[in-house]
Parts: C-alpha cells; structure tokens; sequence
C-alpha cells in the first residue's frame, strides 16, 4: 500500500475536546470499517486549524473516498514515497 498525506483545513481544529475528536476518530473508524482492508489509518497531528492524517491506501481514490463518506475535508493529498527518521542515519 502506498502512504498519503492529508491535509485538512479544520477552523477551531486544535480547540476540539476531547470528547469531539473521540467522535471524530469513530466516524473515520467506521467508514474504514467498510473500505477495508483497501485503506488504513496511522495517526493524525491536530494543530491551530488544520489537520495533518498519516493513511496507507491502495489508491489516492479511496482516501477521497473516505473523506467523502466520514464528511472529512481534503485540502491537499500528497504521496510519501520516502519516510527518514534519526534511525536512517545508521
């Protein structure tokens, strides 16, 4: 599977409580749910206004059709061929 980057312009993003991104991650897990095992879900990085979801996916179309499904914004999508990190220097 190829893994994505998703952009997602959310105004109030990093003021959600908690109680709201619960609902949040349960809406995304039950549309997975049914695109399974086709898409997954890794992590998302909550900041001011926008959020930023780590997906592996067969296809760019099926993480559209996620959002499209969960009713999730998409700014930009982009493919991550490449992932680094401090153990890539050994």
């Amino acid at each position: 599977m190829k893994r994505f980057l998703i952009e997602r312009d959310i105004p109030g993003a990093g003021n959600l409580s908690a109680e709201q991104l619960k609902g949040v991650a349960a809406k995304s897990n039950s549309v997975l749910a049914r695109l399974a095992p086709k898409i997954q879900w890794l992590e998302s990085y909550v900041a001011a206004d926008k959020t930023f979801c780590i997906y592996l996916a067969e296809n760019e179309a099926l993480v559209f059709e996620h959002a499209k499904l969960g009713g999730f914004p998409v700014t930009k999508v982009t493919e991550v061929p490449t992932v680094i990190s401090p153990m890539t220097a050994y």
